[in-house]
This record gives structure tokens, sequence and C-alpha cells, in this order.
């Protein structure tokens, strides 16, 4: 019988599997779509493939201590769509690509074993390796390139997805691997590359590649993978002469700037890392409890009002001012007593100022921002584990005739570490 902290975990993942799923559709919707009789008015369509060899990089000196083999490789898919010169969005990003894909990460190879030391209290050694397993991932993807020649590609891009991970942590045979803590897995990678085209028709691609894969928090271990590694592949576009370079003159549409503000609230969980810490190190093996994989996930609240200025009709800039609530303050105010940190304040509410940045597609923005708290009491651990800034990357989607409301998704995070998933409703004034 499913718990209900398993349903509410079930509930979060049904949920952002649905957005993505929806937000890969949409792009090749608009990808798609003002199909004219001129050749530079037609979507073109491509297929592209490639393969990785890189390392999961060993983020801080604790990884270091049990992270001992680390090569890895993942091989990729995809389908790609060009959108048609007309579309003024495409003529500012200079011809993008946007698709979906699917990557097999072959990470059976990364091996991870907790050798004998003080410093892991009362949590035993093993007598195996413990390893990360391979992930399955399915995203959508956006390229922008930097030059078009004749002979010549060079770009940047971005994913988001989801990704099923085959083997993650579990205190049975598994219980050294920290990095992949739940079977589904959030995505988000980044590259740059430059593509050769000996052919009109066949390029062939070398670039670096990044992938991070973690839980987003909603469950423990959460410390995450990322890979990084060089990549080779192969493009099949058979319409790339069609497409103009980047030397050809297009009238760009005006765009009228504006000033304008948004306002936020978002529902989200996490799970705490005091809770994850105590029953790995401070935990007896004897106990039920001892180095478990399932933990409670505390329900967290936000809101944002932010101003921003549209400058560019690819991009919006502001400020912002957040507001944080995690029902989790009174578990850790409970483990500080406990451990004798009484003197720590604790409080459910916590309050930031951020610098924020939107980029536009269409309806789609990718949205990031950079924060300093003002106001921030969560207890002994986060003093150590926590930074006094945080950073936020999400999508969201404004729906059309719907003046100005938006739904979108987030991870909230400490220098990469995810603190937080959610899922938010705003509007635009």
């Amino acid at each position: 019988m499913l718990t209900l902290n398993n349903r509410y975990r079930i509930y979060i993942y049904k949920v952002a599997a649905v957005f993505v799923l929806w937000f890969a559709a949409n792009l090749s919707i608009v990808a798609q779509k003002d199909s004219h009789i001129d050749s530079l008015s037609k979507t073109n369509v491509s297929w592209a493939a490639d393969i990785a060899v890189g390392t999961v990089v060993k983020a801080d000196a604790y990884e270091k201590q049990w992270l001992h083999d680390n090569c890895a490789q993942t091989f990729g898919a995809e389908v790609r769509f060009t959108p048609p010169v007309t579309d003024p969005f495409a003529s500012d990003y200079n011809q993008p690509t946007l698709g979906a894909g699917v990557r097999y990460g072959h990470y059976a190879n990364v091996r991870m074993r907790k050798l004998p030391s003080p410093e892991w209290g009362q949590a035993q050694m093993v007598d195996y390796n413990s390893r990360m397993g391979d992930i399955v991932t399915a995203y959508a993807f956006f390229e922008r390139p930097l030059w078009r020649g004749r002979h010549w590609d060079l770009d940047y891009r971005f994913d988001v997805g989801l990704g099923i991970g085959a083997h993650p942590y579990n205190k049975h045979n598994n219980i050294d691997n920290e990095i992949i803590g739940s079977r589904l897995l959030i995505y988000f990678g980044a590259g740059f590359h430059a593509t050769y085209y000996p052919t009109p028709t066949i390029g062939l691609r070398a670039g670096l590649e990044f992938a991070h894969h973690s839980n987003g928090a909603l469950n423990r271990p959460n410390k995450g993978a990322n890979f990084v590694g060089p990549m080779l592949g192969v493009v099949a576009n058979m319409n790339r002469e069609q497409q103009p370079s980047k030397a050809l003159c297009i009238k760009k549409e005006p765009y009228p700037k504006r000033l304008y503000s948004t306002f936020n609230i978002g529902f989200g969980g996490k799970t705490l890392l005091e809770d994850w810490l105590l029953t790995q190190y401070a935990t007896s093996p004897d106990a039920p409890s001892y180095r478990k994989e399932s933990f409670h996930v505390y329900h967290a609240f936000t809101a944002q009002a932010d101003l921003m200025y549209r400058y560019a009709r690819r991009w919006s800039s502001g400020v912002g001012v957040d507001l944080f609530y995690a029902s989790a303050a009174r578990r850790i105010r409970q483990l500080d007593q406990a451990a004798g940190h009484t003197d720590e304040r604790h409080s459910p509410w916590s309050v930031g100022i951020a610098a924020k940045h939107e980029v536009w597609w269409h309806q789609f923005a990718l949205t990031m921002s950079l924060g300093v708290y003002l106001y921030r009491h969560m207890g002994f651990t986060a003093r150590d584990e926590e930074k006094p800034y945080y950073e936020r990357i999400g999508i969201k989607y404004e729906i059309p005739h719907m003046h100005g409301l938006t739904i979108g998704a987030n991870v909230k995070a400490h220098l990469t570490k995810a603190d937080q998933t959610e899922i938010t409703l705003g509007i635009r004034l």
C-alpha cells in the first residue's frame, strides 16, 4: 500500500512528467507552423545522432572520498526543427533549431565505495562497490547558431527533460550510491558544437556536452550526477542549402520595449539533508531507519514579485523579491535541539532579493535568477551546507488569450545543490 509520502512524491513526478512532455510537444508545433510557398518560409526537419565519452565530475572533497571510477558514455538521437525565416523569433535568434530527443547514459561503470573512516560515524563499510546505474532521458532542446556558413555551423544549446535511473540508491545492494537517489530524475543539459558539412546534406559534429541528473531534493540522497565530456555526431539535414547563413540580411520586425511586473505563487516539496545525515551517520546499524532510502517530503510555498524590462523580443531582465515558506523548519528545530544546538534560530520564512532573466521563444521562457537572502534561519546544518545566495532555473508558458497568465516549474538550489522543486502559477501585468 502506498504511504501518504509516496503518494505525494508520485503526484509531483506525474505533474512534472506531463509538463515536460507537453512542453516538448508544443515546441514541435511551434516549429512547424507558418508554412508558405517560399522555401524560406518552410520549417526544416533534420535528424541527428551522437556519442559522448567523459566523466562524472567529483564535485567536492566529500564526493572524492567515495567516488572512485567515474568514466561514462552517453548516446543520443533526436529530431530537429528549424523554423522559417519569416518567424520573427527565428530571425532574432539567427535561425535556431528546436526539437526533442532520447539519450541513453551508460553509467554502469561508475563505482562508489566508502572506505573505513571516522568521518562516517556509525555507517559501516560494505563488502561490495555500489554503482550509479544507466539512465534513459527524454528531453526537449533549444540550439542557437553562433555562425552558419557554407560548410560550417557553430552553436550552443540547452536541454531540459526527465530521466529514468536503472539502479538508484538502496540500503540492500547499492548503499554507497549517493549520486542517484530515485528512479525518476530531472535533467538539465548544455553543449557547444561545431558542425562540418562535407556534403550539402550530411554534417559531422564535434563539441563538448554537459548533463545534470538529480531528483530535485524530492528524495535523498540527492548529490546528483554531473557528466562532462567531448562528443562526436552526425546530422542529416536534407534542406540545409535552403537555410540562410548569418550573412543573409533579413529585415527584423521591431519589438516594442516595455516595463512590466509579474507575480507568481509556487507549491513544491523538499526532503531534508538533516534527515539524510541522521540516518546515514548517527543511527545504529541495528535500527530500522539505518541508512534508509525513503524520506518524508515537506511541503513548501513561494511567492515572487518582480519588476521586469522586456528590452528585446527574446530577452527580459529585472529584479524581484522572493518569499519562501518551508514546513520543514519545525523538524529542523527538533533535530537541532536533540543534537544540543539550542542557541540556533529557526523560522519557516525566508526572504530574498534576486536578479532575474528570461529567454523567450514565443510563449515559452527559460527562467533564471540569482538571489541573496535578506532573512533566513534554517538551523545548524544550513549554516554549513547552504550559501547566503540561491539560484533558480526553470521554464514557464504564457497561456494565449489569458491576459498574461503563466504556468511553470522551477528548481531552487544553493550552489547547484537542489533545495526544492516547485510548480508555479503567475500573472503578468
